[in-house]
């Protein structure tokens, strides 16, 4: 049986609601309206949305070396497919090109995708698990960034902060590995700069 695969894109990450300390990844239908949420660990959230800032942290983090090893070896990520969904569990392969042989290799779900958007591969499901997973109409899962405002200090050094604060203070977060922080404060920077 040949099964439709379907193209999909990380829209957001947010704190999850259903599982404390743990955070949701949508992913999105690239041509569609079907959403897909899929609970993952906070390492593995701060990992991808790294990847959707275009943060470049100090010293490459796992996916980074991987993703490195395999571009010095010559190898290809051609695409992930998530294969399967149990019990709230979604697996996938990488389908990877080495010369003339494509190898699959089985990951976490998480892993899978940041991967795919470090070496930005496509990120396919088939489509009978996305009808099956997909949030139905009356989901409430957020698609809202929800990203910590840890205190009111942050809130005022976002409010009230110079650009040359705000751009000392992302740097003092990427130093302390606080990726989170440091893409929150550079979104704000930005949204400055194109304010004036």
């Amino acid at each position: 049986m040949n099964r439709k695969k379907i193209r999909l894109q990380v829209l957001n990450i947010a704190n999850s609601q259903a599982q404390v300390g743990a955070y949701a990844m949508l992913l999105g239908e690239a041509d569609g309206p079907r959403r897909l949420p899929i609970i993952i660990g906070a390492a593995e959230a701060q990992a991808i949305l790294i990847e959707m800032k275009g943060i470049f942290p100090p010293r490459p983090l796992t996916h980074n070396l991987f993703a490195s090893v395999l571009e010095v070896l010559g190898v290809e990520l051609l695409r992930i497919v998530i294969y399967k969904a149990e019990n709230g569990v979604f697996y996938s392969y990488l389908y990877l090109k080495a010369e003339t042989n494509i190898i699959r290799v089985d990951a976490r779900t998480s892993d899978a995708v940041v991967l795919a958007l470090r070496m930005q591969a496509p990120i396919m499901i088939y489509e009978d698990i996305l009808d099956a997973e997909k949030i139905k109409e009356d989901g409430n899962y957020s698609t809202e960034n929800e990203l910590p405002h840890n205190s009111i200090e942050e809130t005022n050094l976002l409010q009230e902060g110079s650009i040359e604060m705000l751009q000392k203070a992302m740097q003092k977060a990427v130093d302390k590995e606080d990726y989170e922080r440091a893409a929150l404060l550079r979104d704000e920077i930005n949204k400055r700069i194109k304010q004036k």
